[in-house]
């Protein structure tokens, strides 16, 4: 094999070209560019690319990079752990991995108590499916299968997480999995509907209900949402939704997950989202901002009534990754949270968060193409329109897609858009003045685009 550190960046990017199946890319389109970003350090919310140039990672790579790039503590964290522990012998566990599951007990909503650690938010997601269903199958409710969930949200890349959220791009994984039942979202500005955002709250809980009714309560396993749903453009929900979601699923027997993947370790001012709404789901999933994605790590964590039914000697819960709760992960996942604590990331995130989401409404009484903003904490949408009044979005050929990410390039924002809406989530340690900064920035992106449209 070649020794590519030795390599240049071009030849770098070649092997890539070459080599690498990225997210979401072709290598021919990557090609066209003369290959990927190849990024080599990052500090904060920056990082560095392999020529030099400095960008902002507006959204910290995956909304994920919670403390922010560079942090040496967690480095550490890593390094002291390997050099004690790096792995555990089959049927034991390691004092990082206890003390994490102890600490997520402390600080997660009401009575969330016993964890199941794994490795991604794909795998937490497709875990408390499992449980939800085995639950069911223990108290003998065997028929109890269906998961509802949102249109438009995303959990995930698995086998039935995949087919969470009733979006498209799935047909080549079809035939879909059973049991997929899909709901609308909690918001009022994309709906089609004149109504205020506790109307749009209502009215979507009430279809979580009257689905269950539909089919039948005896054959729902589950309801899955995310507290806000990043996919969905950052719509925070009326805040009748989730008391209204929890009472639903307590009439009917269901199962409630929150997804808390991305919104979970301070994104929206609080330690976890339902907090802002004082309901705690049955079980909650996390991953992310849990290690702030320096190791990968994910977790479920269910109430003790959901924990309770699985007690006993025959009665286990048969599911084995070989990387969750490694003792390393936990490690650095302990590290993260410390600093998330002892740096009030979350109260950051609340309040430089209300003073960007000020800015960028601002910015949409400049920019005709902003239709709307919101969001909570450091969790911000803007929709993308042709038309306020109407609420039309631009056709294909406008290329409002390339148009914006082109703009947001030129400035050193690393973003990206489908043309439709701008989903904007950095790191929970931006200050003031970068909130400031990234706004400018976007402020002459979206002028350039305008412009350009004029013309």
């Amino acid at each position: 094999m070649p020794d590519t550190a030795a390599n240049s960046t071009s030849d770098v990017r070649g092997a890539a070209l070459d080599h690498l199946w990225m997210h979401n890319k072709s290598w021919a389109a990557t090609a066209e560019t003369g290959g990927p970003a190849l990024m080599s350090s990052g500090s904060g919310i920056r990082v560095t690319d392999a020529e030099g140039r400095e960008w902002i990672d507006v959204n910290g790579g995956y909304m994920c990079v919670n403390i922010g790039y560079g942090r040496r503590e967690l480095a550490e964290a890593m390094r002291e752990q390997m050099s004690k522990l790096v792995y555990f012998p089959q049927g034991a566990t390691t004092q990082p991995l206890v003390e994490l599951a102890e600490k997520l007990a402390e600080i997660a909503p009401g009575n969330l108590e016993r964890s199941w650690p794994v490795t991604g938010g794909s795998e937490a997601n497709e875990t408390a499916i499992k449980i939800a269903r085995a639950y069911h199958k223990r108290r003998g409710e065997s028929g109890r299968y269906k998961i509802i969930s949102r249109r438009e949200s995303y959990h995930g890349a698995l086998g039935a997480t995949m087919w969470l959220g009733g979006s498209g791009g799935r047909e080549d994984y079809e035939p879909a999995f059973p049991g997929m039942v899909y709901a609308p979202q909690p918001d009022a500005y994309n709906s089609g509907l004149d109504e205020s955002d506790s109307e749009a709250a209502v009215r979507a809980a009430q279809a979580v209900e009257d689905l269950i009714k539909f089919h039948g309560a005896s054959s729902v396993a589950a309801v899955i949402a995310e507290p806000v749903s990043s996919s969905a453009g950052a719509a925070v929900p009326g805040d009748e939704y989730w008391p209204m979601l929890r009472q639903i699923c307590d009439r009917y027997g269901v199962i409630l997950i929150a997804d808390e993947v991305i919104t979970g370790f301070g994104r929206t001012g609080k330690m976890f989202a339902m907090e802002h709404w004082n309901v705690t789901p049955d079980i909650l999933t996390m991953a992310k901002g849990i290690t702030s994605a320096y190791v990968p790590m994910a977790n479920a964590i269910v109430t003790s009534e959901v924990a309770d039914v699985f007690a006993g000697a025959d009665n286990i819960f048969r599911q084995a990754l070989t990387f969750g709760g490694h003792p390393v992960t936990a490690a650095v996942a302990l590290k993260n949270i410390e600093i998330m604590e002892t740096e009030g990331m979350a109260d950051n995130s609340r309040d430089v968060g209300a003073h960007l989401l000020e800015n960028l409404k601002d910015l949409a009484e400049e920019h005709p193409i902003i239709g709307n903003v919101r969001g909570i904490g450091l969790l911000i949408g803007m929709e993308i329109v042709a038309d306020r009044d109407s609420r039309t979005r631009f056709p294909q050929d406008a290329r409002m897609g390339e148009r914006l990410n082109e703009a947001f390039e030129a400035e050193g924002l690393i973003l990206q858009s489908r043309g439709d809406r701008v989903t904007i989530g950095p790191p929970l340690c931006i200050t003031h003045a970068e909130a400031d900064e990234l706004a400018s920035k976007l402020d002459r992106a979206f002028g350039s685009v305008g412009r350009a449209l004029a013309t």
